[in-house]
């Protein structure tokens, strides 16, 4: 199948416009106040070194950026065409968003985005919301069904449009909110990982935001005053266990400061000796040496 051209119809791919230029119109309106030039190069950092850490880069490969409208992704689309810029990243870019039809959803905002940005992009439309409606039972999380859904789609499109990676735009906070979710409601230690191969072993996800925190993609968002699109499906249910987790943190961070970089700080630095998963560390094979 050909890949779909810039304005989500099928035919030819659009010839990717110089990266050079693409940044420069992604940070076009970018404050020139030290304070933000600071943040800029903090979440580059930030991103270069999760991209480097976990071995994201593969020469002349392809990766889709999954682009919803919030705060995130919008900082993940500016943050890696930078690097592109500068040479940092050898990977050719392709945006995507996922309208899951949702009511209410403003289906003009990304397209016109991405084209004044003169961003490679694939706009596609699958109503995974009404699906969504019909199986979750009233008052139920719609998380869940829903991202396994929208992930399927993703893999297709990826694969259609010959990227070997999904990129997403989770940061710090939803993976120690992740990690403590699995933690008090999954029994398991366990998060979202950085990088990780598909079950079909043919499409890798990626989270090149694992070190950014999220108070600075909402800062970023803000002074680029990208236009955000809050995800209302999900938003609009009370009581959500990522919530209320959201607020545990919050709580320890200010009682604490620093709290959320040491807990993350700690899933870099698992001893599975002082754990208690005899898969991880042979417990019985350990013996007093003679």
């Amino acid at each position: 199948m050909k890949p779909l051209a810039r304005t989500g119809e099928k035919g030819k791919a659009p010839t990717m416009p110089d990266s050079k230029k693409n940044t420069r119109l992604l940070f076009a309106d970018a404050p020139s106040t030290t304070e933000f030039k600071k943040l800029r190069k903090r979440i580059v950092r930030n991103v270069r070194e999760a991209i480097e850490q976990y071995g994201m880069i593969e020469r002349d490969a392809r990766w889709l950026i999954c682009l919803s409208g919030g705060k995130d992704s919008y900082t993940l689309l500016a943050i890696l065409y930078e690097l592109k810029w500068r040479g940092l990243l050898p990977i050719d870019l392709l945006a995507c968003n996922l309208d899951q039809g949702q009511p209410g959803f403003p289906k003009t905002v990304l397209p016109a985005f991405l084209k004044e940005m003169q961003v490679p992009h694939r706009i596609e439309y699958q109503d995974t919301y009404s699906v969504v409606k019909n199986k979750i039972p009233e008052g139920r999380t719609f998380c869940a069904l829903c991202s396994r859904l929208r992930r399927g789609h993703l893999y297709r499109i990826a694969r259609e449009e010959g990227c070997s990676a999904v990129v997403l735009g989770h940061h710090r906070d939803d993976i120690l909110e992740t990690f403590l979710m699995n933690l008090f409601h999954g029994g398991r230690l366990a998060t979202m990982p950085p990088k990780l191969l598909n079950e079909e072993g043919d499409i890798f996800v990626y989270r090149p935001l694992a070190h950014v925190a999220e108070v600075d993609c909402e800062k970023f968002a803000r002074d680029m005053r990208y236009p955000i699109i809050p995800c209302d499906l999900c938003g609009s249910q009370d009581g959500l266990h990522r919530q209320q987790v959201k607020q545990i943190l919050d709580g320890w961070e200010i009682n604490s400061p620093g709290r959320r970089r040491v807990m993350f700080r700690a899933l870099m630095n698992a001893r599975p000796s002082h754990l208690l998963d005899p898969k991880l560390f042979d417990f019985a094979g350990l013996t007093i040496p003679t």
